[in-house]
């Protein structure tokens, strides 16, 4: 079963066409990858699939919704951790959890259980207390995986969910990602400027180049198809958009680099 479908998918800001005519069908329980080099269309891709920017044409669907006609079942069926910060720094992570929690309907006697379940699973449960703006970059982005996993979405969609982080903390968010998949069978949809990342936690990837998919597959088999099967998949990335790639913090710093990624898209 298709968890998430686009058909001729398209987004045109004036003259500009930041998303082309794409099609993707990701199955539940996938992680997969959407790749492309900065201004290819990716985060616009996602924020259509959120229901935050109306397609201009084509149609989407996520968790069996329309993403346009049925926007409110969309949003219940997914999870949402953006490029920019989404945490309140003024707040302890238990507050956020259950602020979230409130916004997303989590019944009463449900929520103290959740919040701590929430917790353990990123490993925050000694730092449940903490004001966030005293967290690392990558404490921040566990927390920020937590608040999207609350209410026990169908589909997590994570926009450049390492960017700014150092390679431990990298690593110790690609054990969560997998560990959603793998224990709770989570669909995961995420861009990275990482090939490893891809590599490493994707079962299939799409690379957009100018607002279009350039190719799709497994990592492997994308290798395979440029002729050298121990290639690596930024050899594959140049090969199928002609780029290169370009490549934590405290609060105030990761906030600035999820800024900058942003803008770029």
């Amino acid at each position: 079963m298709n968890i998430v479908e686009t058909q001729a998918l398209t987004r045109r800001y004036g003259d500009l066409t930041a998303v082309d005519s794409v099609d993707l069908a990701i199955a539940a329980g996938e992680i997969f990858g959407l790749l492309g080099p900065n201004g290819a269309g990716k985060t616009t891709v996602i924020k259509m699939l959120t229901t935050l920017l109306p397609p201009t044409s084509g149609c989407a669907t996520v968790g069996g919704f329309d993403v346009q006609r049925q926007p409110a079942r969309v949003r219940e069926a997914i999870g949402y951790v953006p490029q920019l910060v989404s945490v309140d720094g003024t707040l302890t992570a238990y507050e956020n959890l259950l602020i979230f929690a409130k916004l997303y309907g989590v019944p009463r006697h449900e929520r103290k259980a959740r919040i701590a379940a929430s917790l353990e699973f990123v490993g925050l449960e000694e730092a449940a207390d903490r004001m966030v703006r005293g967290y690392s970059g990558g404490m921040m982005r566990r927390l920020e995986i937590a608040l999207a996993m609350l209410h026990r979405p169908q589909v997590l969609f994570l926009d450049e969910p390492t960017v700014g982080l150092d390679p431990l903390a990298r690593q110790t968010v690609w054990q969560h990602v997998k560990s959603l998949a793998e224990e709770f069978g989570m669909t995961v949809f995420l861009t990275t400027h990482f090939m490893e990342e891809a590599d490493h936690l994707c079962g299939r990837v799409a690379i957009m180049n100018l607002g279009r998919v350039s190719a799709l597959g497994r990592p492997q088999d994308l290798k395979t198809s440029i002729g050298k099967p121990e290639a690596t998949l930024d050899e594959v990335f140049a090969h199928f958009t002609g780029h290169q790639l370009e490549t934590g913090g405290d609060f105030r710093e990761i906030s600035r680099t999820r800024r900058v990624i942003a803008r770029r898209g």
